[in-house]
């Protein structure tokens, strides 16, 4: 196997990491929304991307959220699919406000 020149070679291409944001799923999550219909929305975005993020404002939604990712983890488990979730503080505007949110980045690990 022969490696091609340098003028052959294909041009490397670089994501910004705004780029990549761009391309993550993002699921909002409320204090009243289902964790198993959450879990299986982030289940579904993990087998088609390997990446989903969610966001959270509120102790509540938050919760909801967090047992979302463990029910999740437990759909993926039979498939021997394992994620990781790296949780992180965010700003968002809501209604013209800005408020403080919870990004639970979950990927494949």
């Amino acid at each position: 196997m022969t490696t091609p020149r340098a003028d052959e070679r294909q041009p490397r291409t670089t994501t910004s990491a705004a780029t990549e944001r761009a391309m993550i799923e993002t699921l909002k999550v409320s204090g009243t929304s289902r964790p198993s219909a959450v879990a299986g929305a982030v289940a579904n975005a993990i087998r088609a991307h390997g990446i989903v993020e969610i966001q959270s404002i509120g102790a509540g939604a938050t919760n909801q959220a967090v047992k979302a990712i463990a029910i999740a983890q437990s759909y993926l488990r039979e498939e021997a699919i394992r994620i990781v979730c790296v949780p992180e503080f965010t700003d968002v505007v809501l209604n013209g406000a800005e408020r403080t949110a919870i990004r639970l980045l979950v990927e494949r690990s």
